[in-house]
């Protein structure tokens, strides 16, 4: 027999650990939604807790943000929510942790959050804009293709021209259109088609039947609503029985290609953030608040709470009420949290890129989720919350927080880095201006980018191309040969 004994021995260790609260969970929901799903949530709160009410009139000075004079948070002021978003330790001992959500239920059996819970329908939006991220992987282009996707009506037409939103982005229109050439072909069929002629023409591309007789027929679609089936067969040089087959085969397409999908939903998004410019007399720089049109003001009806604690109620009442109290005061602090947390995001984006604001597309800077959450003082996660879906309104148009992260390329002057997207702006615009004698190759192009301080390599240069659908040099060359034989 050994003599062996085990030794038992009592060991402390002090380590910080995240714990999933019920109101650490629900904070992350809050953050999360957008000013629309946040106002649909509020409505239901408001409804079940007799302590809120909305807020009249305009928020007060702590919901906006002048970027010129941005101030740093004083520690001393700090919200015990801080911590929860930048996941640090939650201190589950704290009032925080101990009050009920605001709500009916408990998250304590339930280990889905309340973003899981929400609809799951795919809207039009996210239909497209999940095709347009396959489609390219160039920023630049996904920012311009959500502008175009926002611009949609519910039926999925794109009336408005591409001049005015060319000038918005400070690009040339010739990249929109191209843009937009190859998202004519996104799922639904003949959705961004100008009119109804086009839309028509979109789906039965798509069916390969756009010979030249049913493109007749589409540019004179009135002769169709006349009557004037003889005349139509006549213009497009078939006969009437293949006029009728025709119009039977136009029939069977969709006009609104876009009516399997939500009216609702086939609206322009809105604007959670907006900025606009301070008048250089004011000092300059950029004004950023949130969208209050689209989100209501939520408060704590401090009379009607005074008044129903001081009133002799039973115990399992009081407690009721204790509960929805507690929870009305932390709902109020999380959305004021909330508020605070996706201000200071916008606003050091904003900061970052202020070279796109002022002179367009070409001048956007690499920035990644790190950048920011180190400058706000938050973790990763929270900036990536913050910016997905959540859209801010500029003087160049409705943007996605998230289309304003990409990587860079060196600056070989040691000054700034440009985005990858801006590099890439720089090389379309030096093919677009490319005459038939002096094609660019990718090593004179690499060349001029490094004379403009730029530091790329020629394969670097190559991916960029490619990525932006441009052709090669010799590509290039044989289709300015092919349009100078035809006269083009």
């Amino acid at each position: 027999m050994s003599d062996f004994k085990p030794k038992i021995a009592l060991e402390l260790k002090n380590q910080q650990q995240l714990i999933m609260t019920p109101q650490l969970r629900e904070a992350i929901s809050l953050l999360q939604l957008n000013n629309i799903e946040l106002a649909g949530y509020l409505e239901n709160e408001l409804a079940e807790n007799p302590f809120l009410e909305k807020g009249e009139g305009e928020n007060d000075g702590d919901s906006e943000v002048e970027v010129a004079e941005k101030d740093a948070a004083n520690d001393d002021d700090r919200d015990p929510m801080d911590s929860a978003f930048e996941g640090e330790s939650f201190d589950t001992g704290s009032d925080w942790a101990t009050t009920g959500k605001g709500g009916s239920v408990s998250f304590d059996d339930d280990d889905t959050g309340f973003e899981d819970r929400l609809t799951d329908r795919k809207t039009l939006r996210e239909h497209l804009i999940e095709q347009l991220t396959i489609m390219t992987d160039d920023p630049a282009s996904r920012m311009i293709g959500a502008l175009l996707i926002d611009r949609l009506d519910e039926a999925g037409y794109l009336r408005e021209g591409t001049e005015t939103l060319a000038q918005q982005l400070g690009c040339p229109k010739e990249r929109i259109d191209s843009l937009l050439k190859s998202m004519k072909k996104f799922d639904p069929a003949g959705v961004f088609a100008a009119d109804l002629s086009e839309c028509l023409a979109l789906q039965l591309a798509e069916r390969d039947r756009l010979d030249p007789a049913m493109q007749t027929c589409l540019a004179n679609l009135q002769k169709v609503a006349d009557g004037d089936l003889k005349g139509l067969a006549r213009v497009c040089g078939v006969d009437i029985e293949d006029i009728g087959d025709m119009i039977r085969e136009i029939r069977e397409l969709n006009p609104k290609p876009a009516a399997a999908f939500d009216h609702s939903i086939a609206q322009t998004a809105l604007p959670d953030v907006l900025m606009r410019p301070i008048p250089k007399h004011m000092g300059g720089g950029w004004k950023v608040e949130l969208n209050n049109d689209t989100l209501p003001r939520v408060l704590v009806n401090q009379e009607y709470a005074n008044i129903v604690m001081n009133a002799h109620v039973e115990k399992g009442d009081m407690r009721y009420l204790n509960d929805r109290l507690a929870s009305a005061n932390w709902l109020v602090r999380a959305l004021d949290q909330r508020a605070q947390t996706i201000l200071k995001v916008a606003s050091e984006i904003i900061e970052r890129q202020d070279g796109f604001f002022l002179f367009g597309v070409e001048f956007l800077k690499p920035l990644t989720l790190r950048d920011i959450a180190e400058v706000v003082g938050v973790h990763e996660s929270t900036v990536s919350r913050v910016t997905m879906g959540k859209f801010i309104g500029t003087p160049r148009g409705l943007f996605e927080l998230k289309y304003f992260f990409d990587s860079g390329v060196g600056s070989s002057s040691g000054g700034a880095e440009l985005a990858a997207e801006a590099v890439k702006a720089k090389i379309k615009t030096m093919v677009d201006q490319e005459l038939l004698d002096a094609v660019l190759s990718d090593d004179d192009i690499a060349d001029k980018l490094k004379a403009e301080g730029i530091d790329i390599a020629r394969r670097t240069v190559a991916k960029y191309r490619e990525a932006a659908g441009i052709g090669s040099s010799a590509h290039r060359r044989r289709t300015k040969r092919n349009k100078a034989a035809l006269g083009n």
